[in-house]
């Protein structure tokens, strides 16, 4: 796994051409579907990987997560990927994947790792509703492998809610702030728990939405704006107010979406706030590149209607990191 030493730098000049690197692994052999499956998860999320070390089993640990293991004195919890996906196996995973995202660290166990991939975000689609459902809305995004195998990617940023249930947490919502005027967000991401919380969000905040599952979907959405605000000379902002979008995105991703946008005419002084579990400078500079306007980290109920705000009502506030200058002067 010497590639997970490659710089941040080249991952993320990866991630501008609409192009990533996954690493593929398997939770071995499930006696239910009499398959060994294949899964990945994007590179960029993950720190390390290891035989698994000692697992310390503490009291009152939500389901699916084994304990607590001790990485260089951090103390990190152990999530057992094969619990969420449903799989029933004999053999106990003994690797450890630990991941970095949403600001939290964190290890997955699985039977073992395979290769690392590098693909165009093209190549990875939608996964069909019959998928989905089996797995629970897990799987947010599927590609094929050129010997013809079906890699499964993994919508980890659910594991993280349904383990810590920052979904269920009423009190991350509390005291919004209304937008005392008619507004609406268009926002594209591809993990369903996502989805979910930020159209929570917006509701708290009393916005229209409209939603969109990867970069793709974003545009076909964004072209129709585009032609109903030509047909009726309306200024495409009095349409809609800010594009909310993730980077990680099956088909295209938030970068590429961004650039799409920002060098589209029809599109200009339209705001685009990066909303996304990788947090990294580098990242950062890679949205101001592209040029999007801000950028807020998941998953933060409060940081993202602060991130909104400076678009809608008021200028930003200090957590949320400012990329450009605001389209304060869109309307002239």
């Amino acid at each position: 796994m010497n590639n997970l030493m490659q710089s941040v730098d080249e991952r993320t000049r990866l991630a501008g051409a609409n192009r990533l690197e996954i690493l593929l692994f398997s939770l071995g052999f499930d006696e239910v579907t009499q398959r060994d499956e294949i899964f990945g998860i994007n590179v960029f999320k993950i720190r390390e990987v290891m035989n698994c070390p000692t697992v310390t089993h503490a009291p009152d640990m939500p389901e699916g997560v084994m304990g607590l293991v001790s990485l260089r004195g951090n103390m990190i919890p152990v999530v057992d990927l094969s619990h969420f996906c449903g799989i029933k196996t004999k053999k106990p995973p003994q690797v450890l994947i630990v991941t970095e995202f949403n600001r939290n660290t964190q290890g997955f166990l699985v039977d073992s790792v395979e290769q690392i991939m590098r693909m165009d975000w093209n190549d990875i689609k939608v996964p069909p509703a019959m998928l989905t459902n089996r797995m629970n809305g897990l799987v947010t995004a599927v590609t094929e492998l050129k010997d013809g195998r079906i890699v499964m990617i993994i919508d980890v940023e659910r594991v993280l809610a349904e383990t810590m249930k920052t979904d269920e947490d009423p009190s991350l919502y509390e005291g919004m702030q209304k937008i005392e005027h008619s507004a609406t967000v268009l926002f594209a991401d591809d993990s369903a728990i996502a989805r979910k919380q930020i159209e929570k969000t917006l509701e708290q905040m009393g916005v229209n939405y409209i939603s969109a599952r990867n970069g793709n979907e974003a545009l076909e959405k964004l072209e129709a704006i585009a032609q109903r605000a030509e047909a009726t000379h309306t200024p495409i902002y009095e349409l809609v107010d800010v594009v909310l979008t993730d980077i990680e995105m099956p088909e295209m991703d938030g970068f590429v979406l961004t650039k799409k946008i920002k060098s589209d005419a029809r599109y200009k002084g339209l705001p685009v706030v990066m909303h996304s579990s990788l947090s990294s400078s580098t990242n950062i500079t890679m949205g101001r590149n592209v040029g999007a306007d801000a950028y807020v980290g998941k998953f933060n109920p409060q940081e993202l209607m602060k991130a909104l705000q400076q678009f809608l009502v008021k200028p930003a506030e200090d957590n949320v990191t400012k990329l450009g200058e605001v389209a304060t002067q869109r309307k002239t």
